[in-house]
């Protein structure tokens, strides 16, 4: 073999093998079914009063994978099925299910009292938290954590009905914003998600 033939050889493996050094320092990059906003410089805390009357902060839930949902009590079917998907994953999850957080948040403080958000939790999973902003809290709020919510007058006026973003935000378990879930993504989905961010933090 020539001594230029050889020193190619040479080279080209020492390429490799850095390039297998890189490879092998470097983590592989979580695969999410959910939107992964990760870095996101929005929709980072928040401070409201839950449907016990307390205080409550992202901090709260540190330790816990959160889900956190917009929506009303009266909502006649995204709220309903976004929420039992919610029950859904935590029995999913098994031993793990006390690990997961689920958060309502109401876009309709008028009518969603204390006492009926307390039940609506309930119906769900008793250990999820509705957080009731007052009607001066919610338009910044809403702002913040850019969600879309609008009154659409109904016949009388207390029937009317709200149209809303139909998706949930997912901190992991410090609290960081990390996934965009879209609505109609599926239980299964989500658990998966919920999964690895959970694996991420043992």
């Amino acid at each position: 073999m020539h001594k230029r033939d050889l020193l190619r050889g040479l080279s080209s493996l020492v390429l490799v093998s850095s390039a297998g050094l890189l490879a092998a320092c470097s983590e592989p990059k979580p695969s999410f079914k959910s939107v992964d906003i990760t870095g996101a410089d929005y929709a980072k805390d928040f401070r409201v009063v839950d449907h016990e009357g307390r205080e409550r902060t992202l901090s709260d839930f540190k330790g816990k994978v959160v889900v956190m949902f917009f929506g009303f009590t009266q909502c006649p079917d995204v709220c309903p099925t976004s929420m039992a998907e919610l029950a859904q994953i935590k029995k999913a999850l098994g031993a793990d299910g006390g690990r997961l957080q689920g958060v309502f948040v109401s876009v309709d403080p008028e009518r969603d009292t204390p006492e009926i958000l307390k039940a609506y939790m309930g119906a769900f999973d008793p250990s999820f938290v509705a957080l009731r902003p007052t009607p001066e809290q919610l338009p910044a709020l809403a702002k913040d954590f850019k969600i879309y919510y609008k009154k659409v007058d109904g016949k009388t006026p207390t029937s009317y009905t709200m149209d809303h973003t139909a998706a949930s935000y997912v901190y992991d378990t410090q609290g960081r914003l990390r996934l965009y879930a879209r609505y109609g993504a599926g239980a299964e989905a989500l658990t998966s998600d919920v999964r690895q961010l959970l694996k991420e933090a043992s």
